[in-house]
């Protein structure tokens, strides 16, 4: 079919950004905003001197995590350059004066991250993986509502009023005002990408891979396919023409439901828009926005052109796989020059730009070639590669005495001595170094507890591999992925205290409380404070703990500080309480004061978090609420308050304080074991969004992220939020923590790669 169409090309390039570039906004054809995974924003204006570029105007700084959905508000007398609203993965939706890049409101309420912003009139109205939806008005919160059963990652709002939302249910829904007016069924994956079809209807772009119209009555008047992975973002022009970005790396242009050309790119692309021209913004994850023109005087010269050319083919050879291994890493024609080990060996040589397999003939003695090896997935291409075969690690073995360097490879699902035994009879050395080899390659590989399981053949007789103390077996057992770190068994405490500096403190503010006529009612009587030291001897003896009791009137007397006493002065207090709730009978007693007085520990929690809070309060509270996980008599408690809980001390990940982190990560930790337990699916993923935010931010200290990542790796494996973590794009967590140069890090990194690639 003959489709009038003429060609975009490069227009020019926004650099900037330090990281993905995920969302655009078109504010008008001179001005331009950009989202980032660097947490910024920034906002590019026509250049002066040429207007075929465009030129950074504004850096917008103020969210603590990725920056995403981005929408524009006209210009009006108050704001004559207009105002910008973005939404961030640290929960916020954020209004912006694009005359002096400041916020001009802040609008907190959604638990996770925030995923769509659209305009209703003067309203703003957001969605959340959360699964709700939620409208504000002139800064406040107005309404909000349950909008799906599982993240709604995009709205959008209809020339006809109404609202149209798409979610990881698979489902799209129309709204009038809280209603749901009708359901939306058809797309087989998370819907991501909504824009209107004037005249028409409405476009959804999937992680199906494809993009539907639907006309408001629900019947699907085109589906469009072309991509082959996840579309992120769909966008419209007056001349009906239809944009789509994808992970497939390619912005396809559509007229009447035919893709007509493939703007392809170094990586994935988030967004795509049109401007009013009829040019195309696209946003990549190459940290570059880049502008498409089919206008013959806007576009690049052709310096631009071929350095954008070689760019792109530069990446894509990097990154071509073939079989799952990458095209650079495979070995030339010269590695069949030497033999193979066993009749049917197969090896993959690089030929050209193209990987072809060979076969080992025994009989022959020669290598035979197969074919071309088609492409792989992605993501696979990212393990090691020896001899033209592909592994979990590859690991450099010394064996000494002046020898070089041997290569040894390896698979998770490998058995660990049939993999010594066959390495030792290639590298033609002695069986006696079996041992060594095993205790190696579980070592490096975070398999201390592998169970030997002696279903292989020995390389040597054919006949068991013998291992001294083991009994004989035949059976062979399907091989299961061994994980180092995930998933987290039982919780963490926090156990060491310093008592004498504790009562000192104590006797300190005392004393100060009693000096101030304002506040000397509140202060301990000799009585009390000789108390406080009997409490504290019960306390340090751990080893009579299951002997030991308190009185009733000595948690009164705790409760007592912490409520009366001023915020500066309540930390060592809280401090007694967080080893109290250790102690079976102290933790007994608390819970009953709980129980009676249910919005006990939340005022506690207020009280520290309020305003100016201080980091010895939120601190010694944190590690309170951490070691409550130890009692089973306080998980009712935890669970039913958890995101009262999260929400208080949310931004403890960002504090310079590296024990607040800490301390943030464990109680993060902690809340994953639990609501594991409890099948607690929405909490689950309230605690999951918080455990990324920490395994994002480069700043936190490695303990923090270590125990950030155990906990996205526990959810993953045994919770119910895999999908989710997916949508967040933990694929990039885990690739990142694989490079890291903290050995855990690294372990607990492969262990979340390991579970992305299981089915």
């Amino acid at each position: 079919m003959d489709i009038d169409f003429n060609e975009y090309k490069l227009r020019c390039e926004l650099h900037g950004h330090d990281d993905d570039v995920r969302g655009i906004c078109v504010c008008t054809d001179e001005n331009i905003a950009t989202s980032s995974r660097d947490r910024t924003i920034r906002v590019w204006s026509l250049d002066s001197d040429n207007k075929r570029k465009y030129s950074p105007s504004k850096i917008l700084l103020g969210h603590t995590s990725f920056v995403g959905p981005l929408a524009w508000i006209s210009p009006n007398e108050v704001y004559p350059e207009g105002r910008l609203v973005s939404g961030s993965m640290d929960t916020s939706v954020f209004v912006w004066n694009l005359v002096n890049g400041e916020v001009v409101q802040s609008l907190k309420g959604h638990k996770m991250q925030v995923t769509g912003v659209t305009l209703d009139n003067e309203d703003i109205v957001s969605s959340s993986v959360d699964q709700t939806l939620k409208r504000w008005r002139n800064g406040q919160l107005v309404e909000s509502w349950e909008a799906h059963q599982s993240p709604v990652q995009a709205v959008l709002k209809l020339p006809s009023g109404e609202l149209i939302s798409g979610s990881s249910d698979t489902t799209l829904k129309l709204w009038k005002g809280k209603t749901s007016l009708r359901t939306f069924t058809g797309h087989a994956d998370t819907v991501r990408g909504l824009a209107v079809m004037p005249d028409l209807g409405f476009l959804s772009a999937s992680h199906d891979g494809s993009i539907r119209l639907w006309a408001l009555s629900g019947e699907v008047l085109l589906e469009m396919v072309g991509h082959t992975s996840i579309v992120y973002s769909v966008d419209t022009h007056a001349s009906g023409l239809i944009v789509s970005g994808s992970e497939d790396r390619h912005a396809k242009i559509w007229k009447d439901g035919v893709c007509v050309q493939s703007l392809e790119h170094p990586g994935c692309v988030w967004d795509a828009k049109f401007l009013v021209s009829g040019d195309i913004v696209t946003a990549c994850s190459d940290g570059v926005a880049r502008v498409w023109t089919v206008r013959d005087g806007m576009i690049a010269d052709q310096m631009e052109i071929d350095a954008y050319d070689s760019q792109l083919s530069q990446y894509i050879l990097s990154r071509k796989k073939v079989g799952g291994m990458k095209l650079d890493e495979l070995p030339g024609l010269e590695a069949l020059t030497l033999p193979g080990t066993s009749d049917g060996q197969t090896k993959v040589v690089r030929e050209g730009d193209n990987g072809v397999a060979y076969a080992w003939n025994m009989n022959e003695q020669r290598w035979d070639k197969i074919g071309e090896v088609v492409d792989g997935p992605d993501g696979v291409g990212d393990r090691p590669i020896l001899d033209g075969a592909q592994y979990d690690f590859v690991f450099d073995v010394d064996i000494g005495d002046g020898e070089p360097i041997r290569k040894l490879p390896y698979n998770r699902s490998d058995n660990p001595y049939d993999a010594a035994d066959k390495w030792l009879l290639k590298e033609n050395l002695p069986v006696a170094y079996r041992q060594q080899i095993v205790d190696f390659i579980l070592q490096n590989s975070g398999q201390k507890d592998f169970n030997f399981n002696p279903s292989f053949r020995d390389p040597f007789t054919g006949a068991n591999a013998y291992v001294p103390g083991q009994a004989s077996h035949t059976a062979a057992t399907p091989a299961k992925p061994l994980y180092k770190h995930i998933p987290k068994r039982g919780v963490l405490v926090f156990d060491v205290a310093q008592y004498d500096g504790i009562l000192k403190k104590m006797t300190e503010f005392n004393n100060t409380l009693r000096s101030d006529p304002v506040n000397t009612d509140k202060s301990l009587t000799e009585a009390e404070v000789s108390r406080m030291g009997a409490i504290v001897k019960i306390l340090k003896d751990t080893s009579h703990y299951h002997a030991t009791n308190f009185a009733d009137v000595d948690i009164a007397l705790l409760l007592k500080v912490i409520q009366a006493w001023p915020p500066a002065m309540m930390f060592p207090a809280t401090d007694l309480v967080r080893m109290l709730v250790l102690h079976p009978h102290g933790a007994s007693l608390l819970i009953k004061h709980v129980e009676n007085n249910n919005d006990l520990l939340l005022n506690v929690i207020k009280k520290v978090t309020e305003d100016s809070a201080l980091p010895a309060n939120l601190l010694t509270t944190v590690r309170v609420l951490v070691n409550l996980f130890k009692n089973p008599s306080f998980h009712h408690w935890l669970q039913r308050h958890h995101s009262q809980i999260l929400d208080a001390f949310s931004n403890c990940y960002s504090s310079p304080n590296k024990n607040l982190q800490l301390a943030y990560s464990t109680l993060l930790l902690n809340y994953a074991v639990l609501l594991i337990e409890k099948k607690d699916e929405e909490g689950q993923a309230q605690v999951l969004s918080a455990a990324l935010q920490i395994a994002e931010e480069e700043a936190v200290d490695v303990d923090s992220k270590f125990r950030s990542l155990v906990a996205i790796g526990s959810l993953m494996l045994e919770g119910l939020v895999k999908k989710i973590a997916i949508d967040f794009e933990v694929e990039s967590i885990a690739k990142s923590a694989k490079a890291s140069k903290e050995a855990k890090i690294v372990e607990v990194g492969a262990d979340i790669d390991l579970l992305l690639r299981q089915p």
